[in-house]
């Protein structure tokens, strides 16, 4: 999915200028092997902000590594990231998970497409097939994009990714207000409101470390996230 571009491109951002943003908790299995993909993806010249609220290692991997690490009472994920966009201090912002599930090594291509005019670069883990995911969480989040799909008018193919970029002004000039489905969220609002928005299919790997989100609550705070944001964005066209 992508808008027309009607606009000169800014100056070319390069990983000076971005910010690698995700919130841990109790990732140390996985923590030190996204943070050295990062490294060698960027090159070191790539800002890391990790929000915490782990109770093993995974802040002092994450400190050793060179990462900022911003202490948190875990509350939730949404809550995790909203807090380390808001400590992002560059103007390209990169979110991904800490569970090693997302490939680092694209990072180049999504600055990429942010230098091609796109607002949001949102990474597409159904295109590939997504096997390593389990196959109930690959149909509900076929479904969460089937549902945005209906309710945006546009077709959306991965909703709940972890793994976007995003021009710093999207991220200010938006509201958040979602928790379990801030992941949609951030695709949805910016799809709404114009923004230019590209899905750039990526390869999904098993994870590292047990996940948190059990599939049936979580999955129904998602849908419901969706349909929530979705209605208020129609709302507030009218």
């Amino acid at each position: 999915m992508s808008h027309t571009l009607d606009r000169e491109s800014p100056a070319e951002y390069t990983f000076d200028d971005v910010s690698v943003v995700m919130g841990t908790y109790d990732e140390e299995a996985a923590i030190g092997t996204v943070l050295d993909d990062i490294e060698r993806a960027t090159d070191g010249r790539a800002e890391v902000v990790c929000v915490d609220g782990s109770s093993d290692r995974t802040p002092e991997i994450a400190r050793g590594r060179g990462a900022r690490v911003v202490r948190q009472r875990p509350r939730g994920y949404g809550v995790a990231v909203r807090a380390a966009l808001s400590n992002a201090s560059r103007p390209v912002i990169v979110t991904t998970d800490c569970d090693d599930t997302y490939p680092m090594d694209r990072l180049p291509d999504f600055l990429d497409a942010i230098n091609d005019g796109y607002d949001v670069v949102s990474g597409d883990r159904l295109y590939y097939g997504a096997e390593a995911m389990p196959a109930l969480n690959r149909l509900g989040n076929r479904a969460f994009a089937a549902l945005a799909s209906v309710l945006t008018g546009r077709r959306v193919h991965d909703t709940t990714t972890g793994m976007r970029a995003y021009r710093r002004e999207v991220i200010e000039r938006i509201e958040w207000t979602e928790n379990t489905g801030l992941s949609a969220e951030l695709l949805i609002r910016p799809i709404a409101r114009g923004y230019a928005v590209r899905e750039l299919p990526i390869d999904y790997r098993e994870r590292a470390g047990e996940t948190k989100l059990d599939p049936i609550s979580g999955g129904a705070a998602i849908a419901k996230s969706i349909a929530k944001v979705c209605l208020e964005e129609r709302a507030r066209k009218r």
